[in-house]
């Protein structure tokens, strides 16, 4: 298994930045090439806490390891189970995650998150307290001279059915003011928290993945992209097909996958003690 080695950290370089947790420097490191990480369906809130608790802090060591390399993060939705986002109320829990990528952006990463089907109900303060850019569909991006797109995937593919009507709906801002404004804080999660649990499965969905991959396909071959990057299915996939390649993160409160690019390219990897290692495991081909 390939291991992304990161060297201690020599501190040669201005762009530094101290906090909580630890030092870390944006200098170019011999040997390490930088990188972009994607990572989605973390589902923080979903597991028994001490889960919840074990699934943070091994992210939270995955992205420390890996930042002195570390050109861009990108969380590809269902970061959390259930959110909803009030004027003056945030849901509590998984600060150790919020002040790491607070700390991110503080030393000059860019973070972006784009919003899932469990968690697309944010208003402004990861934006403004964070400093991440929160990104309702998806975002079409040039990294390390890849043209790349980015998306959760819900609402994605031929398998999507009423919900691609329905996603505009539950994300337009009067039907979400309303739900803001009618119900209390507490209520208005409890009844989040409830609809999560109602259509909760912790199978796969063999349709929802045919079907994401069918959608990155198309993406592929109708416009000029380079990579194709999805959540969503909880199933990791890298396929190479003529127009370009297809990535899909896989699904890290189960399995702790993450996708990464750098020059070279995308890979798929996961994160195993203390290191970001190959997904040998996971069938990564070529259609022709």
């Amino acid at each position: 298994m390939r291991e992304i080695g990161v060297a201690p950290v020599a501190l040669h370089n201005t762009r530094k930045s101290v906090g909580c947790f630890g030092i870390f420097s944006r200098s170019h490191l011999p040997g390490v090439i930088d990188l972009t990480i994607f990572v989605s369906d973390t589902h923080f809130g979903r597991s028994p806490g001490d889960e919840d608790r074990a699934s943070e802090f091994d992210l939270i060591s995955c992205l420390d390891r890996a930042r002195p390399s570390l050109d861009a993060l990108y969380l590809v939705g269902d970061i959390f189970e259930h959110y909803v986002e009030y004027r003056h109320v945030v849901p509590k829990g998984f600060v150790r995650f919020q002040a790491f990528l607070a700390e991110l952006t503080d030393g000059g990463i860019p973070v972006k998150y784009i919003v899932g089907n469990h968690d697309p109900w944010h208003r402004d303060y990861f934006g403004k307290e964070l400093g991440i850019q929160t990104i309702q569909d998806h975002t079409i991006d040039s990294l390390h001279g890849f043209t790349v797109f980015v998306a959760h995937g819900d609402g994605m593919g031929p398998d999507a059915g009423v919900y691609r009507l329905l996603k505009p709906v539950l994300r337009h801002s009067v039907p979400v003011s309303l739900y803001r404004g009618v119900l209390p804080a507490d209520l208005g999660m409890g009844i989040a928290k409830w609809y999560s649990r109602l259509f909760r499965s912790e199978s796969i969905n063999e349709r929802r993945k045919a079907s994401l991959r069918r959608a990155a396909m198309d993406l592929l071959a109708e416009n000029p992209y380079d990579l194709v990057v999805l959540g969503h299915s909880h199933v990791p996939e890298l396929i190479d097909v003529n127009e370009g390649t297809y990535v899909n993160c896989g699904c890290w409160y189960s399995e702790r996958t993450v996708a990464i690019l750098d020059e070279k390219g995308p890979a798929l990897k996961r994160w195993v003690v203390t290191s970001l290692v190959d997904c040998e495991m996971m069938g990564s081909h070529r259609m022709d």
